[in-house]
């Protein structure tokens, strides 16, 4: 299994977390994100930049991406292409997506987006806390612990 991370708004709280499981179970992770972004330094890791564009990291991952390989990202629409990979996916705040539930999320995006295209304001996602960093490094290592041993 390889770790993707989509680099692109990945908070900060969420580096030492994932740097530390890299680390622990000699994971190879590719970065990929549209500017310089760093996790930490490690042969393990490799930093990939993209061209500007809002899809072009999304895009990169999912040509990448192989069966079983794990995604951290907060993208929806790539969790699903990830989902229908047969590869796994984690957002920010820890959710795991998967066949039973990436529909749901992908439908309700839609939905608000459509709504904000109306002209409707919406409140955007909460801030990103430590809660939620506790919230996403409990799944990862619930994640880990199944698919790496």
């Amino acid at each position: 299994m390889r770790l993707f991370i989509d680099g692109d708004a990945f908070p900060n709280l969420l580096k030492p977390i994932i740097f530390r499981q890299i680390q622990r179970l000699n994971i190879e992770t590719i970065v990929v994100s549209n500017k310089p972004i760093t996790i930490g330094k490690l042969k393990l890791i490799t930093y990939v930049i993209v061209e500007q564009g809002a899809d072009e990291a999304d895009n990169y991952i999912a040509e990448m991406l192989k069966d079983g390989d794990l995604v951290i990202t907060a993208d929806i629409p790539l969790a699903d292409r990830v989902i229908s990979k047969s590869a796994h996916a984690i957002d920010h705040r820890g959710e795991l997506y998967s066949v039973d539930n990436i529909k749901q999320y992908l439908a309700m995006r839609n939905l608000m987006e459509k709504i904000r295209e109306s002209g409707e304001i919406t409140k955007g996602p909460k801030p990103f806390e430590q809660k939620d960093a506790h919230l996403f490094a409990n799944q990862l290592n619930k994640f880990l612990t199944k698919h790496c041993r």
